[in-house]
């Protein structure tokens, strides 16, 4: 049963004769993928795999001056981290011949055109939404002669910008795309794959669905924007004869606020310093959100939460953080690090013990840990206070708190340095309050995690806010609006747990967060995933 209205299509097309279902993710190798192609992924991917179709990984790569193996590099690793398998590996450079040879075709018939007029002058004669279009002065010249010089243009014989073909439809359309639009300009740029073999590449609008056609595409599926486009990607099937032709569909791209969501723009903030690189843990990329932690399966969730839809919308960051906060929330171990530490010693305890520690109280199937309790411990320094607020149910003079998986303890006495900072706090503990056995009767409210001093390690904590600074559309120009404030390194003391755990794995540390662990030139890193807290109304 269909769940979206690209499925009520797909179904459609089965019932009425439609043999087999082919889509392709087609991303242009000009950046790193973001977390909106993770919707394209999930559509084009989704799709082949409930109708036992195959989808296609098809680079776009008719534009070299801004293409890179490094980028194709990254997209293979991104879509693979998120658990996709591609049926065939295409490049529209792979069809350069075929899709050159139906230019000729289409000049030979009289529906293509060379024109003298500068990319300026296309543009000014191309009309308004309410004003028919000029036709060019050129746009009569005979087959013969058009196809003599768009063969001079394929030699190399006029620089960038000097002549282009366009395709010969209407100037007076409603639809400006259909307004005699450009298909091929000349661009001497060496290709990442081709090298200079060609100095003319074919536009987008009239590659995309000739490589659809040669690849066997029966669903086009693309975001809203190239809505506009389908009428001129018809008329390339159906000028060029394509039987069947395969079909385009648009939906809703992903948008969130306070995210950068343009190659261009994240591309600048990589080029710019602005951020470490694109797999920033603040980047919106797949590899910045993998580096981050963020688990795939939880952005595969957002995205069969955000659902499929022909109505452009955007979400809110918060709702995707909570998608990811209770994917980690039922999957992540505990454990403890302390932030801004302060000693706390217990005056009347001798020796060590192991205490038993719930690794995730919400999987039945975690089990608990044993970690070791000791004389000397470190709390947060926001978990004592010498003037206590009313209502504070941590640590002050005279009060009681219950360390985790352990005992409570009375803080009795608070040793400040020359500047009145409290350093160290002394306290009784109650053997009798064991956690699990508590037989002392005494009421505390106040749980407080800790780490041993004799066997913690120092780690760097790292904390980030939002790359954008507020919730405006995440199209818009984002040079004002970035923060640069937004990654804040903290010292810390954690559990040697932590140190001890493979890289990338993820912890909710009690009362901090959700973090990563890693180990960079011999230091430990935990960089925050997603906070603990949760401010989004579900």
């Amino acid at each position: 049963m269909a769940d979206n209205f690209i499925e009520q299509i797909v179904e459609e097309d089965l019932a009425a004769g439609r043999e087999s279902i082919q889509t392709r993710f087609p991303p242009e190798p000009n950046g790193y993928l973001h977390i909106g192609h993770a919707k394209s992924m999930f559509v084009n991917f989704g799709i082949a795999e409930k109708y036992n179709g195959k989808c296609n990984l098809f680079f776009d790569d008719t534009n070299p001056s801004k293409e890179k193996t490094e980028y194709v590099d990254a997209i293979r690793r991104d879509i693979r981290w998120l658990g996709y398998h591609w049926e065939k590996e295409v490049y529209a450079s792979d069809f350069f011949d075929t899709i050159y040879a139906y230019a000729e075709r289409l000049i030979t018939e009289g529906k293509a055109f060379v024109c003298d007029l500068s990319p300026e002058e296309i543009k000014n004669t191309r009309g308004t939404l309410t004003e028919p279009g000029t036709e060019s002065p050129y746009r009569n010249r005979t087959p013969e002669e058009n196809l003599r010089l768009f063969r001079e243009m394929r030699d190399g014989k006029y620089a960038d910008g000097e002549k282009c073909l366009r395709a010969k439809i209407d100037m007076a359309s409603p639809n400006v795309n259909l307004r005699d639009p450009v298909i091929y300009r000349i661009l001497h740029a060496t290709h990442h794959r081709t090298g200079d073999k060609w100095c003319i590449y074919p536009m987008y609008d009239y590659a995309h669905p000739i490589c659809d056609y040669l690849q066997g595409v029966t669903h086009s599926l693309c975001t809203l924007e190239f809505e506009d486009h389908r009428p001129l990607y018809d008329w390339v099937g159906y000028s060029l004869g394509f039987s069947p032709k395969p079909r385009q569909i648009e939906f809703a791209r992903l948008n969130l606020t306070n995210l950068v969501m343009s190659k261009r723009y994240l591309k600048k903030l990589v080029e710019e310093g602005s951020v470490h690189g694109w797999d920033d843990p603040r980047m919106p990329t797949l590899a910045g959100l993998r580096n981050r932690g963020i688990p795939a399966e939880a952005i595969k969730d957002f995205c069969q939460r955000a659902g499929v839809t022909k109505a452009q919308s955007e979400c809110e960051i918060g709702y995707f953080e909570a998608v990811v906060r209770d994917y980690l929330n039922l999957h992540a171990p505990r454990a403890m690090a302390v932030v801004d530490p302060i000693r706390l010693t217990l005056t009347n305890y001798e020796g060590e013990e192991e205490v038993e520690f719930e690794v995730n109280q919400l999987d039945e199937n975690a089990g608990k840990r044993r970690i070791v309790f000791g004389k000397e411990l470190y709390i947060e320094k926001s978990d004592f206070s010498l003037d206590p607020p009313p209502k504070y149910h941590r640590l002050k003079l005279g009060g009681y708190a219950r360390l985790k998986s352990a005992y409570i303890v009375r803080a009795d006495e608070a040793v400040t340095d020359e500047r009145g900072n409290v350093v160290e706090v002394r306290c009784t503990y109650f053997p009798e309050s064991k956690s699990g056995n508590d037989t002392s009767g005494i009421k505390a409210k106040g749980v407080l995690h800790w780490v041993n001093a004799a066997t913690c390690v120092d780690a760097e904590l790292r904390q980030y806010d939002h790359l954008l600074r507020d919730a405006d559309y995440s199209g818009q120009d984002f040079s004002e609006r970035i923060n640069l404030d937004s990654e804040h390194i903290f010292h810390a003391k954690a559990e040697p747990y932590l140190a001890e755990a493979e890289d990338g794995t993820a912890f909710q540390l009690m009362r901090t967060g959700y973090y990563k662990t890693a180990v960079e030139n011999g230091r430990h890193i935990l960089s925050e995933i997603v906070s603990l807290k949760d401010n989004f109304n579900k």
